[in-house]
């Protein structure tokens, strides 16, 4: 396997396990579903660090097609150079630091925003090399 497609293979992997954290908080705090939780859509409350926890679900969701789209592109045309390889592998760390410091609250110096931010620039860069 190529070294773009392992980090694509290794960030698909982390977004798929991230709903784990958010059902342990629904398990800890509200115990198993119960058969009216599968007809009432209702939210059931659970602490802030699992309400953060279903938002590093959704936020790595809503940014892991455009990354994986240009990965994959970027393979096939045979533009997945050291750059791409760099940004693939860039991503996928600054989504595991971005998920940490989201599911924890950490609010220093805007960290949050500034590693989302290089994560956008590491598909900017992606993207970028399949045009060149």
């Amino acid at each position: 396997m190529t070294q773009d497609l392992m980090y694509l293979a290794f960030t698909a992997a982390f977004t798929a396990a991230l709903w784990i954290p958010y059902i342990v908080s629904q398990l800890m705090t509200n115990g198993p579903l119960q058969p009216e939780n599968y007809t009432d859509p209702t939210w059931r409350k659970v602490p802030l660090w699992g309400l953060r926890a279903h938002r590093v679900y959704l936020n790595a969701l809503e940014n892991f097609a455009p990354f994986a789209a240009l990965v994959i592109v970027a393979h096939l045309i045979g533009k997945a150079d050291s750059v791409v390889i760099f940004c693939a592998a860039s991503y996928f760390w600054l989504r595991v630091i971005h998920a940490i410091v989201y599911w924890f609250g950490i609010s220093f110096m805007r960290i949050r925003t500034v590693v989302f931010t290089l994560g956008f620039f590491c598909v900017l860069g992606i993207f970028i090399e399949i045009i060149r």
